[in-house]
């Protein structure tokens, strides 16, 4: 029995578009990196440039992809599969986003007690004529003390959680330069302290002396960060947003480098 593949026919307008494919599939996964083994659900965005020649993509080849290539996802392995997605959709440009939460495991300053710490993980790759890009983000929580309410204060100082973001990018010779565990670790040295899952009476006296002895602005943050990545010749962005604790807005600081112009 022939059924009429409508999608492959040609196409007569001549828009090429940008992107065509599916987003927020929903799809389970093993993550390993070679220093963090975790499975959990994805969600994947798999899309194309599509010619202005050809009517449509062959969608259910993505999630046939995300099947094959992604439910045990190394993101060392990501020109692999980007090469392998070009030729299954017979196309030059695919994109490919991967987020999901990773959990790390942390230990408690004082009492030593473990526990997890989730972060929002997102992974954006893409192959264009043959060469692969990719970037992968980690944004975890830090608390930072004001340093300005520091010093005009006769006792104490306002802080407030912090959300870090770290998007590294990978080059030609090294797709993924710096693992997951790496980036969550360098977001947690910058602030006035980390935060803790669990914390005991004996923690949180460490916790509270340290982010007063340490005050941060999103300004500090960013750069300091900004600083530790460039020592290693990272091409990186920073984004920092701290939600206020005395103001009814947050305060943001973002930089990139080398700097992506818009």
């Amino acid at each position: 029995m022939h059924l009429a593949d409508i999608q492959d026919e040609p196409d007569g307008r001549g828009i090429e578009l940008d992107e065509v494919g599916v987003a927020g599939v929903r799809y389970p996964i093993q993550f390993s990196d070679g220093s963090t083994v975790q499975g959990g659900v994805a969600s994947v965005d798999v899309t194309v440039q599509l010619p202005a020649d050809r009517r449509g993509t062959h969608m259910s080849r993505m999630i046939e992809l995300v099947h094959e290539h992604v439910r045990e996802f190394d993101p060392r392995e990501l020109p692999t599969i980007l090469k392998a997605a070009a030729a299954r959709l017979d196309v030059e440009t695919v994109a490919l986003a991967i987020s999901l939460p990773i959990a790390f495991e942390v230990v408690a300053p004082e009492s030593g007690i473990r526990a997890w710490q989730a972060s929002d993980v997102a992974i954006v790759a893409g192959i264009s004529t043959g060469d692969v890009e990719v970037e992968t983000t980690v944004y975890t929580d830090v608390t930072s003390l004001c340093p300005c309410s520091k010093a005009i204060s006769d006792y104490g100082a306002h802080n407030q959680r912090s959300r870090v973001g770290l998007s590294v990018r990978g080059s030609a010779d090294d797709v993924y330069p710096l693992a997951v565990r790496r980036q969550f670790d360098m977001i947690r040295e910058v602030g006035s302290t980390p935060v803790f899952p669990i914390i005991k009476r004996v923690d949180e006296r460490v916790v509270t002396m340290r982010a007063h002895d340490k005050p941060a602005f999103v300004e500090d943050m960013a750069r300091d960060l900004s600083e530790a990545c460039r020592t290693l010749g990272l091409a990186h962005s920073v984004s920092v947003r701290n939600f206020e604790s005395i103001h009814s807005h947050d305060a943001v600081a973002s930089v990139s480098w080398p700097l992506r112009k818009l």
